[in-house]
């Protein structure tokens, strides 16, 4: 019959500028940010979106949901950023919340002027630190246990959380957890402030 059907274009990415993973020399310079997916046993897919500074690899939030779009995302860093102050950077993926123009305005807004580091397309070392975390997270919690209700996944990844922060050592903190590499550095700063005031 001679009909044109119209080819869908690819949506093309915006050229990304390779950023190196580097190791940020105190709080709130670098947070990295990334998303999880698991099903309930009745085969209901949910979505884990995992926030972390890198510079004790903290693990900040864990959000739970059927649905994780770009406003929700939002919401959650409005909430970490009113706990502990804002971040210098963001790094995630090129996921499709992650590269909305909603977070993006709402990054590059004068009252918080955050830069959005993109990682290469399928290149997740560069993005290592929640990476790492997320394997973590789907050995110990996603793969351990069966969940019937998302209250069940949010009850034991906060648990999960809460444990990771206080309790688990890093060898590349000096096997101390991420909250004592924290108190540990901010007891340095302080004494540094003291002996520049005498």
């Amino acid at each position: 019959m001679k009909l044109n059907i119209r080819r869908r274009a690819k949506k093309r990415l915006p050229e990304r500028i390779k950023q190196p993973l580097t190791l940020p020399v105190a709080p709130n310079q670098v947070w990295s940010i990334d998303f999880m997916s698991d099903t309930l046993v009745d085969g209901r897919r949910f979505r884990l979106f995992n926030v972390m500074d890198d510079f004790n690899r903290e693990s900040l939030a864990i959000e739970v949901d059927t649905s994780l779009p770009s406003l929700r995302v939002i919401r959650v860093l409005e909430k970490l950023i009113t706990q502990r102050g804002k971040p210098a950077n963001i790094r995630c993926d090129n996921g499709p919340e992650f590269i909305s123009h909603k977070l993006e305005e709402w990054c590059s807004d004068e009252r918080r002027q955050i830069t959005i580091q993109f990682i290469q397309p399928g290149k997740p070392t560069q993005n290592a630190y929640i990476e790492r975390k997320n394997g973590s997270i789907g050995r110990e919690v996603l793969n351990a246990y069966l969940f019937y209700r998302l209250s069940e996944v949010r009850e034991q990844t906060e648990e999960w959380r809460m444990d990771y922060n206080t309790e688990r050592p890093h060898k590349s903190l000096g096997y101390l957890s991420p909250i004592r590499y924290a108190d540990k550095w901010k007891q340095k700063q302080k004494n540094i402030t003291l002996e520049n005031s005498n």
